[in-house]
């Protein structure tokens, strides 16, 4: 057995579903030996025309317990990885590893009463994980969940959202979600359109949410692009917000698989 199928497992695409031109999702079985904690990714390989492999890290969308791993994409143009990726149909085989990754997980964090979860495009794949998980909803007493995007239509997995109530496991518990969608590129009546970090220095975020950024009732989770997530992590250090490490505790979790 080579070194590769030791580290791998070729699975099949069993549903793809399109948001927009650019930004699609897709399932894949899950090899039976796969594990993983909410927030978490993996990586995912494709073969290319020329017979090359290119690897890429995907958060999970899917819960732990499902039997399925599901992934949300965009379509980068002429992107080695998501042009290959974008192609592949049902019943089309792609690779994943069998060892899971990343930090952006629950038990970053010490107890605490809010859990804000920033995301910008497909950075909310973590958080929608992260909230099919029974224990968020028994840990915080509110969820904040922001979804900034260019444009409306880019506001992928409403549906999911918006079923939370009425999830068998936890749904009585789901109205302690505050959902506050961001859309950059569009002025619509009562939408917040800013940046993340122009959302929290003018305090419109804190207002939309009714809760405020607090560094004993407040833990924060960051995902989504590169330039926001590190803008984010400074505009919030300088209140006194600090990224959680395994020797010192924080109030700020972020995912670096870029």
């Amino acid at each position: 057995m080579t070194q590769s199928a030791e580290k791998t497992t070729r699975e099949s695409i069993t549903w793809i579903k399109s948001w927009t031109p650019h930004l699609f999702s897709f399932r894949i079985t899950r090899p039976k030996a796969f594990r993983f904690t909410a927030g978490q990714f993996a990586r995912l390989g494709v073969e290319k025309a020329d017979g090359g492999l290119v690897w890429r890290a995907y958060s999970m969308v899917s819960n732990s317990y499902d039997e399925f791993l599901e992934f949300y994409s965009i379509v980068v143009p002429q992107g080695e990885f998501t042009s290959e990726l974008s192609r592949l149909r049902v019943g089309d085989r792609i690779l994943i590893e069998k060892q899971n990754h990343g930090f952006l997980t629950l038990d970053r964090f010490s107890a605490a009463r809010d859990l804000w979860l920033l995301s910008t495009g497909t950075g909310i794949a973590p958080f929608l994980s992260i909230l099919g998980e029974p224990s968020v909803w028994s840990e915080y007493q509110k969820i904040i969940l922001v979804h900034s995007v260019r444009q409306s239509d880019e506001l992928a997995y409403r549906d999911t959202i918006d079923a939370l109530p009425m999830h068998p496991l936890f749904g009585e518990f789901a109205n302690k979600l505050i959902y506050i969608p961001v859309i950059t590129r569009e002025k619509l009546p009562g939408v917040l359109s800013e940046r993340i970090t122009q959302l929290i220095t003018s305090g419109a975020l804190e207002r939309a949410a009714k809760t405020v950024f607090d560094l004993d009732n407040s833990r924060i989770m960051l995902c989504g692009n590169p330039e926001m997530v590190d803008d984010t992590r400074k505009l919030l250090k300088t209140k006194g917000f600090q990224t959680s490490r395994q020797s010192r505790p924080g109030q700020i979790a972020v995912e670096n698989y870029w």
